[in-house]
């Protein structure tokens, strides 16, 4: 007897489906093809395209005897699985203290024992977070400024990874009031980003922001020209007839994420060339993750063995090549070339993203959105709530 997977019957029927099955392959085609030819075109062609794009190695934080900073602490979200540890596993190995922020205790705890059990000298802690949740983030900073305090150590961190994300098949309105997608994938970035800030700009040696994007803004191909209304209508619900438009939705986020990363590149470095905060935009590419977990099993396995077979699909281990490049990218003398890069394909190359995510008019305005919703949604929190409570979980 045959069984029909209906819900991917209805999927496939759906626009959301071609949308992700095509313009999401061309998008990571494009990228690729990019990585790939732009150096010899530009070599050919130097004042038509302008000059390739850079390569920036790794560079290991190496202290001197007398560097107040021996270790330096690092903050991954979305740690519980997938990129995020596998960047904390990375990580950890060169010699960060790694902080894993994620909403599950147990998969925290099991990704410890796991990086543990690989590295026995690993420095690793865990925090419970939920990045869709602007109270639980306020939550997460103060737990940290308290767990600085009572481990002596110097009140500031030097690496922060955004990391966390969701591709959610149906529309949900978090308790913040948002689209659950837009603020995992994108607000909970930009609002963690501004209350860890000042530990940031803290830091006694350089320190850094990278924010994990994805190929698909690329297919982010128009923007509303008043992005104030679009960004507030959006973040608060995309959806206002007929089915989620999960898709467009999932490609929204990362672009944000994008305008973000460059205007916040602009205010912390552009307008204060003596700033020692960077920002770094990584794109891991197509990776074997559980990200697409809501979507029916049979779609799934589909569309990694499509990938697999184009030879465009890693694993996390692989993919999260280019989040490491962007993290250790040469600090201080090289700030001003790699800050504000977007890194794709491994081996601390860079590509440009989409012409319109360059468009700092929009980034702008969204960031002034963005940053109203901030204070809005840290008002009702400091009216409603006590921020007494600890969230830390346990010292490894």
């Amino acid at each position: 007897m045959v069984v029909v997977d209906w819900e991917a019957v209805d999927m496939v029927c759906s626009l959301e489906f071609w949308r992700m099955a095509v313009c999401w392959t061309l998008s990571l085609l494009y990228s690729h093809l990019y990585l790939l030819l732009a150096p010899r075109l530009s070599a050919l062609f130097p004042s038509l395209l302008g000059p390739k794009p850079p390569r920036f190695p790794r560079r290991r934080f190496a202290p001197g005897p007398s560097s107040p900073i021996q270790r330096p602490l690092c903050v991954v979200t979305g740690a519980s699985s997938g990129l995020g540890a596998a960047a904390a596993r990375a990580l950890a190995a060169e010699g960060y203290h790694v902080i894993l922020a994620g909403r599950n205790p147990q998969t925290l705890f099991k990704t410890i024992q796991e990086i543990k059990k690989h590295n026995q000298n690993a420095c690793v802690d865990a925090f419970q977070v939920d990045i869709s949740s602007i109270h639980s983030i306020m939550k997460f900073e103060s737990s940290i400024n308290q767990w600085l305090e009572e481990s002596n150590l110097h009140p500031s961190i030097q690496l922060l990874i955004n990391n966390a994300g969701i591709l959610a098949k149906s529309s949900r309105v978090t308790a913040d009031g948002f689209d659950q997608m837009m603020e995992t994938n994108y607000l909970g970035a930009f609002f963690l980003t501004n209350i860890m800030l000042p530990l940031l700009k803290n830091s006694l040696v350089p320190s850094r922001i990278v924010n994990v994007t994805s190929f698909t803004h690329r297919s982010v191909s128009h923007v509303d020209a008043n992005m104030g209304n679009l960004a507030r209508e959006n973040l608060h619900c995309l959806s206002t007839s007929g089915k989620y438009q999960f898709a467009q939705t999932y490609e929204y986020s990362k672009f944000c994420t994008l305008l973000f990363s460059y205007e916040l590149h602009r205010q912390l470095y552009v307008m204060d060339p003596a700033s020692n905060v960077s920002i770094m935009a990584a794109d891991p590419g197509a990776v074997a993750t559980n990200i697409m977990r809501e979507l029916p099993p049979s779609l799934k396995r589909l569309a990694f063995l499509v990938l697999g077979f184009l030879q465009l699909l890693q694993s996390p281990e692989i993919g999260v090549d280019s989040i490491i490049d962007a993290a250790l990218a040469p600090p201080v003398s090289f700030v001003d070339e790699a800050s504000g890069r977007y890194f794709f394909g491994a081996n601390g190359r860079t590509i440009k993203s989409s012409p319109v995510s360059y468009d700092a008019r929009l980034a702008e305005t969204l960031w002034l959105t963005s940053f109203k919703l901030f204070e809005e949604c840290k008002a009702r929190v400091v009216t409603n709530e006590s921020l007494t409570d600890s969230v830390t979980l346990t010292d490894w």
